[in-house]
């Protein structure tokens, strides 16, 4: 380890990136709940990043990746080994060319959006109103208004944990609706390249995004923290309309709320602690199987120790 930089802190081998211990993830989750990182490094290039799989290598420590923490149920009890942030690796070049924008994993969505239709180039509006960053968009295969990541993804890059950085294609990710083979193993999306479409009127690409943000706004809870849509919509079905059939809507255990506005949100009303959000996540999906015989499955994703609950 090396402390020679600064007494007391610890940065990572080789770079001025500092490694901090028993960091609060509460403030990275759009929950705005979780407990402690055991270690927690936020790296800002691809060096760091590299160096930080390393160390956590070297130490022995399991690793856990945190975009913006937008789809994250983090435990009240936080998490062991090194957490690892992704949310400072930011760069964005769009190829008049090509109509190809490559972006790094941490730029927010919305900002990307935004900066798309100030361009005129069409393609991401839908997309103005999705919490969370590229990396996580890449791998939840984020969608809205009959759109998806899937569908412009030109390729993704992506660090394994000894270091192998690779470029997949679309193909190679398994995409399906809200999920891709990159939820299920421990290769982190360093960037992205999309397919857009330029030359249009940024007025009006403008005007269009800007209409969906306003009813993503007006038909969902934005006043409070919530990781956004809590389950998978059952198609034909939505989650929302099948959990406010079943009379959930407004229902309260602790400080975690069933929003009155979107019954696929869940919301912390101030205070709420992880174990208040799953056991209404719990909650929900008991009524409604009870009443549709249909289970929900979660979006959200929950990392850590939970106690078992049925």
């Amino acid at each position: 380890m090396n402390t020679s930089q600064n007494p007391g802190s610890i940065y990572l081998p080789g770079t001025n990136c500092p490694i901090k211990s028993q960091v609060s993830l509460a403030a990275f989750t759009s929950f705005r709940v979780g407990g402690p990182a055991e270690w927690y490094v936020a790296p800002q290039d691809l060096a760091a990043l590299q160096a930080s799989f390393e160390w956590a290598k070297a130490e022995g420590l399991a690793v856990t990746l945190l975009g913006a923490g937008s789809n994250l149920l983090v435990s009240d009890r936080g998490l062991p080994g090194l957490v690892i942030c992704t949310r400072h690796l930011r760069h964005t070049h769009f190829n008049p060319d090509t109509g190809q924008v490559t972006v790094a994993a941490g730029e927010p969505l919305p900002r990307l959006a935004w900066q798309a239709a100030e361009r005129g180039w069409q393609g991401l509006e839908w997309a103005v109103g999705i919490p969370g960053t590229v990396g996580g968009a890449v791998v939840m295969n984020a969608g809205a208004h009959k759109s998806c990541i899937a569908d412009m993804l030109v390729n993704a890059q992506v660090l394994s944990p000894s270091g192998i950085l690779e470029t997949l294609a679309p193909e190679q990710l398994g995409y399906s609706y809200r999920t891709s083979l990159l939820q299920k193993d421990q290769r982190l999306v360093t960037q992205a390249t999309f397919q857009l479409q330029p030359g249009a009127d940024p007025a009006q690409v403008l005007a269009i995004t800007s209409q969906h943000l306003e009813h993503r706004r007006s038909t969902q809870p934005y006043h409070l923290p919530s990781c956004g849509s809590v389950f998978r919509n059952p198609k034909p079905y939505t989650a929302g309309w099948l959990i406010e059939q079943t009379g959930l809507k407004g229902y309260q255990i602790g400080a975690a709320q069933v929003a009155q506005r979107h019954a696929n949100f869940i919301l912390n009303c101030g205070g709420a602690k992880a174990s208040d959000i799953l056991q209404l996540i719990r909650y929900i999906q008991q009524h409604v199987e009870q009443r549709w015989s249909l289970r929900l499955e979660p979006e959200v994703k929950l990392i850590g120790e939970f106690q078992s609950s049925s």
